[in-house]
């Protein structure tokens, strides 16, 4: 079987239009992307390259992006994308790796042999995968570009979903509310929490009829007093008679990724975790029916905070971010916070992670949602219970 684009050409062009529109707005006559989940919006170049110098370029004078990489990539360009052959660029292999010469040597010889080494050139200073040398390097190389920061410009065009990336977060979104449930069950006394995390894993890419891709993150798992923290993963430890436990997953369906968090007390919990628990679950429910079109973000984070507040309770950290397309070491966006003084208005399509945990000094707890504005407010890409889960 032949390799399945995500999208038709024809989302691909408009993505291209709309960020060319973005660069002019900008001032921007060439777009350096080096972030591979804008090199995959725009081209759907998909390939496990990012450990390596690549790069899409948009030309404000060229009708597609050039794709530039390591010659043995080249031909996932090929397979993944609607690319021609004649916008495929691979650097000498020997650059590998070199310690005193870099790919980007070569990515600066393309630029100049198309005529755009005098233009305004947007690159991704803040992105993973652009590294300090890398810079160096293109600046070192073209002497007579105006090299700007492009401030997440790919970013902010990927804000808004259309429906045909609403599928896959649909569908990523039923992957993940069967993998919760699933690693849920598999919390039992005495259970090892790899061996939860290995069952999740399983269920990440077996999907619900259609495969699941690898996430953003990795699955997140906190126990007793490690839930007063929130990154931490697998250690090794057994499940005891009675504990909390949080563990943070996701799914994604084509890189569109959907993630969730449930807090779980094996035994019966104390009061105090089924209030903090109950807190969150009001204030998040709150949160999502005021999340429609025309909304302030900051107002959506005012009405979280407000039910903490009356509660006795506080978050100092950002209660949600914008999703969408992700890959490791974010399933983020990159762009949107759900937090104060975030003045953006919230559209209809607009992703988003309501991350509504709460960190005390000796425990936690987070029940959070993924979600899509809709005319309605936040609608649930996900069906499992808001609740604290007590597994007796």
């Amino acid at each position: 079987m032949s390799y399945q684009k995500p999208f038709l050409r024809e989302e691909f062009d408009r993505r291209v239009q709309d960020t060319k529109k973005r660069m002019q707005k900008a001032g921007l006559d060439l777009l350096i992307c080096q972030d591979p989940a804008n090199m995959y919006w725009l081209t759907g170049y998909d390939s496990w390259s990012f450990y390596t110098p690549q790069a899409v370029l948009v030309h404000d004078n060229e009708d597609m992006p050039l794709w530039f990489g390591r010659p043995i990539d080249a031909k996932s360009a090929t397979v993944t994308t609607n690319l021609p052959a004649e916008n495929i660029f691979g650097f000498a292999e020997t650059l590998v790796h070199h310690p005193e010469n870099h790919p980007f040597d070569d990515l600066c010889g393309l630029i100049n042999s198309k005529g755009w080494g005098s233009d305004r050139i947007g690159v991704e200073l803040d992105t993973h995968y652009y590294t300090a040398r890398a810079h160096q390097h293109l600046v070192r190389g073209l002497p007579n570009a105006k090299i700007s920061d492009s401030r997440e410009l790919v970013n902010w065009a990927r804000l808004v979903k259309s429906e045909a990336e609403l599928v896959y977060m649909r569908e990523a979104g039923r992957i993940i509310s069967r993998t919760m449930r699933e690693a849920i069950a598999k919390l039992k006394p005495g259970v090892r929490d790899f061996e939860v995390v290995g069952d999740i894993y399983r269920n990440q890419i077996l999907g619900e009829g259609k495969f699941g891709d690898y996430t953003g993150l990795c699955p997140l798992i906190q126990i007793g007093e490690g839930t007063s923290t929130c990154h931490l993963t697998w250690t090794g430890q057994a499940i005891p008679e009675s504990a909390l436990v949080v563990m943070e997953l996701g799914a994604a369906r084509r890189h569109y990724n959907a993630p969730l968090t449930r807090t779980i007390h094996v035994g019966q919990p104390p009061q105090e975790i089924s209030r903090l628990a109950s807190v969150i679950v009001e204030g998040g429910d709150l949160a999502l029916e005021a999340a429609k079109p025309g909304v302030a973000v900051e107002e959506v984070a005012a009405v979280f905070q407000r039910t903490l507040k009356r509660n006795g309770y506080s978050k100092d950290s950002r209660v949600g971010y914008s999703i969408g397309v992700g890959y490791p070491p974010d399933w983020g966006e990159r762009t949107i916070s759900i937090r104060a003084d975030e003045t953006t208005l919230l559209q209809e399509g607009m992703c988003f992670h309501f991350q509504s945990g709460v960190w005390l000094d000796d425990f936690g707890a987070a029940i959070s949602e993924p979600f899509v504005v809709t005319a309605k407010g936040g609608q649930r890409f996900c069906d499992v219970e808001r609740r604290l889960v007590i597994i007796d």
